[in-house]
């Protein structure tokens, strides 16, 4: 896609970052580069390259390397931790690895002989910067790699829709790590649905892209942009302050975000006086947009609000809102299906509920996955006969078509746009010696999409606070995985079959969540950042 943009457009700017911008012809030998030097590495068609970085131009390079060679992607999160990380790899069959030395602060070369030791078909591992580390012949430095592959000649793969492209790892309702297969055809439907929605065109700058490893920031933001000739601020920093003086230094056009990272934004320009001028839309991913946080979104930045509404299994948008939809539709819905996505909601039997019924939400399009890698009995779980994926969100369709999004029916709190697994915050939370019992549950946030709510049962005579049992989370899991609120109970409500009734416990605590004093106040807590 690249190359053909640079045909195109070789002079135009695609990635800025840092304060400097490489063009579409740069990228495109940057990745011909490295996809020269990883070929005679003996990397190949079909092999997994996985890449745990932060958002860097570094990282779009390699996507795009890997498309060269024929071999598969497998973006990851660069806060995974080590065991999570060391699974992932072994799981997917990765053959390389591209990382950043600076990642979590940890002893780099001792972290990288403990993969290569637990992931047998783990060859080689390129690192970004770190002159000073030691190298061998299966860590290898990125600059190296560039500087060797200038000389040498480029594969030029030439994929098939049907020809696999990614391995996007999501987690299920019980917390369990899967690997969605996603072909060229799924990941390039997303992408050019989702910008032709947005107009996007080749005086577009978008920023707010703070992580390359989602599957929205891989189709719509790398492929997206580079189909349509614009260009993408990358951000590794967090700091909405730094977002923000990227957007307004380069003229940014649509400001990308989170609901959780938008709030912060909103600030920042609150600070600074207002917007940058150049903004023409706001497009919000990962989690649903609240009504009040909708309407402040567009009042701060003077421009309409878009949401995309994404999966992995669908390869990022199945539905969003437009710039021109009604304001009513743009605050209260994730908008249309995109393309040639179809949604229907099923009852509990199977059957398709009514319009303007509450229902799970199914998908069928050319964006749904291939399966999950290497589990065939999950798959079949999801997809069924008629091709349709069975989402674990629960949704309504109005007259006019519109897809209201209500909630989630597993045990997965999607907090800001990212999985938390329930299963795992309860088992380190009855590790506790004070806990009981404790269930981790979603509640409606207006920010945050869902907050992480843990529901404990002391044991008796226990003494425990909020702040030890956040303590006790924190310094044991990722710092996202903290709950946000902790409600003390005296029991929890159960099934027939002796299940916690997570509903119910929604049904109580979630008015209360939204309108107890001092709610937002936990969102300001720099560990959860």
């Amino acid at each position: 896609m690249v190359a053909v943009r640079r045909r195109q457009s070789a002079d135009s700017p695609f990635l800025i970052s840092g304060g400097t911008a490489a063009t579409f012809a740069a990228v495109d030998v940057e990745a011909a580069s490295l996809a020269a030097s990883l070929a005679r590495l003996g990397v190949e068609r079909g092999d997994r390259i996985a890449l745990v970085l932060p958002s860097c131009p570094e990282s779009v390079v390699s996507f795009f390397a890997a498309v060269r060679l024929g071999a598969l992607v497998v973006p990851l999160d660069p806060n995974l931790l080590l065991p999570d990380l060391g699974y992932v790899l072994r799981h997917v069959g990765a053959a390389c690895l591209v990382t950043d030395d600076r990642l979590r602060g940890q002893d780099h070369l001792q972290v990288r002989e403990e993969l290569l030791d637990g992931s047998p078909e783990l060859a080689h591992i390129v690192t970004i910067g770190g002159a000073s580390l030691w190298y061998d012949d299966r860590i290898h430095r990125w600059s190296d790699l560039l500087s060797a592959g200038q000389r040498r000649v480029s594969p030029g793969h030439r994929a098939r829709p049907s020809d696999g492209l990614a391995i996007l790892y999501t987690t299920c309702t019980r917390g369990k790590p899967r690997g969605v297969e996603l072909a060229h055809s799924n990941i390039a439907h997303a992408a050019h649905e989702t910008a032709r929605a947005l107009s996007l065109g080749p005086d577009d700058v978008l920023a707010g892209l703070t992580a390359t490893h989602t599957p929205f920031a891989l189709g719509p933001g790398m492929l997206g942009a580079a189909a349509f000739g614009a260009a993408l601020a990358l951000q590794a920093d967090s700091d909405p302050d730094a977002i923000m003086d990227d957007a307004e230094r380069h003229g940014a056009t649509i400001l990308c975000g989170t609901p959780h990272s938008l709030e912060s934004l909103l600030r920042s320009v609150e600070r600074r006086g207002g917007p940058p001028t150049t903004l023409r839309l706001c497009l919000s991913t990962g989690a649903p947009v609240r009504y009040g946080l909708a309407r402040r979104i567009e009042a701060t930045l003077r421009v309409p609000l878009a949401t995309a509404y994404s999966l992995p299994e669908t390869a990022s948008t199945l539905a969003m809102t437009r710039p021109g939809d009604p304001a009513r539709k743009r605050h209260w819905t994730v908008g249309r299906p995109i393309g040639q996505t179809t949604v229907r909601l099923e009852a509990h039997d199977g059957s398709t509920v009514p319009t303007e019924s509450v229902g799970r939400i199914c998908v069928r399009g050319p964006g749904v996955m291939q399966g999950y890698h290497r589990q065939p009995r999950e798959t079949a779980s999801v997809l069924d006969s008629d091709d349709f994926l069975r989402t674990e969100d629960v949704g309504m369709l109005d007259e006019e078509g519109y897809l209201h999004l209500i909630g989630r029916r597993g045990e997965t709190v999607m907090r800001g746009g990212r999985a938390v697994r329930s299963r795992e915050v309860e088992r380190c939370l009855m590790a506790h010696p004070a806990v009981d019992r404790a269930t981790v549950i979603g509640l409606a946030d207006e920010i945050l999409g869902e907050a992480a709510c843990a529901c404990v049962v002391r044991v008796e005579g226990g003494v425990l606070s909020e702040r030890e049992i956040r303590e006790w989370v924190a310094a044991k899991l990722a710092q996202h995985k903290v709950p946000d609120v902790v409600s003390f109970m005296e029991d929890l409500p159960l099934t027939e079959t002796g299940q916690v009734e997570r509903h119910e416990l929604r049904r109580r605590l979630d008015r209360a969540w939204r309108t107890g004093p001092g709610a937002q106040r936990r969102f300001d807590d720099p560990r959860l950042d």
